[in-house]
């Protein structure tokens, strides 16, 4: 299988279908779900939550962003590498942002970066492809703004909140996004945008009618801790079976079963 490219991300729209992103920050984790057949593998700036520990995105580097999507990308040789622009990598200008941006495809081996969108980057989107990066938008809850939104919650329940959202999701193809990223707003409101434009739209808490979905790695398998948001699934129970390995490697070692003579050498 050849890698994944952005024309045939956009061609499975039109086919009717679905695309599968996971976000994944390692090079064993990509490897596990390359192999797996996902369509594109998102290096997201999550990782200051699920990796570093912290309460949210911003304190994220770039040089951070970099390493860590150098690393999937040595892992996933079939899926598309797209590389988050963490908090003020795109926001001082668009020259920077464009620098920035270029930093991705030259030192990490991304084939494309994504950005979290409002009017104010419309422009910024169009420099940064206009140099041949393809961009994926992100609109709705935007991790970045959280303290500006008041925390995580729901976008575009307003009428005219829900008006912009459209709106935006339709500038931001025009500005040359190859796709884009709902996140968290009500079903119906997804639907729309995903009728009403020709990009795929990729959802998280954002209904079925996306044309597909992006989910954590480590919240899809089980890995994070409990609560987790209503939009995930947990397909395996990770953690549950780490845990368990670990106290019984802890009985065997104290009780002295631990290395036996099949783990010891003569």
């Amino acid at each position: 299988m050849n890698k994944m490219t952005v024309p045939e991300i956009m061609e499975m729209k039109k086919r009717g279908d679905k695309v599968v992103m996971v976000t994944a920050y390692d090079a064993g984790t990509a490897r596990i779900v390359d192999d797996a057949g996902v369509d594109i593998i998102l290096v997201g700036d999550s990782l200051g939550n699920v990796i570093q520990g912290m309460p949210n995105t911003l304190s994220v580097t770039v040089d951070e962003m970099v390493y860590h999507t150098k690393l999937v990308s040595r892992g996933a040789q079939n899926a598309h590498i797209c590389a988050d622009m963490p908090f003020m990598s795109y926001q001082l200008s668009t020259q920077e942002a464009v620098k920035n941006a270029s930093r991705f495809i030259k030192e990490s081996g991304a084939g494309s970066v994504k950005l979290e969108t409002t009017e104010d980057f419309l422009d910024t989107i169009y420099e940064i492809q206009k140099i041949g990066i393809p961009v994926m938008g992100h609109i709705g809850l935007r991790p970045q703004d959280v303290h500006k939104m008041g925390g995580y919650k729901i976008q575009g329940r307003d009428k005219d909140d829900a008006q912009k959202l459209k709106e935006l999701a339709k500038k931001a193809e025009d500005a040359g996004a190859y796709a884009i990223v709902i996140e968290s707003i009500p079903r119906r409101l997804a639907a729309e945008i995903t009728d009403s434009i020709r990009i795929p739209t990729i959802g998280i808490g954002a209904g079925p009618e996306c044309d597909g979905q992006v989910l954590v790695i480590n919240d899809l398998v089980g890995l994070s801790p409990e609560p987790m948001p209503k939009f995930v699934k947990k397909y395996a129970n990770v953690r549950e079976t780490m845990e368990n390995a670990t106290k019984d490697f802890i009985s065997e070692v104290r009780q002295g079963t631990f290395p036996a003579e099949a783990h010891s050498y003569d």
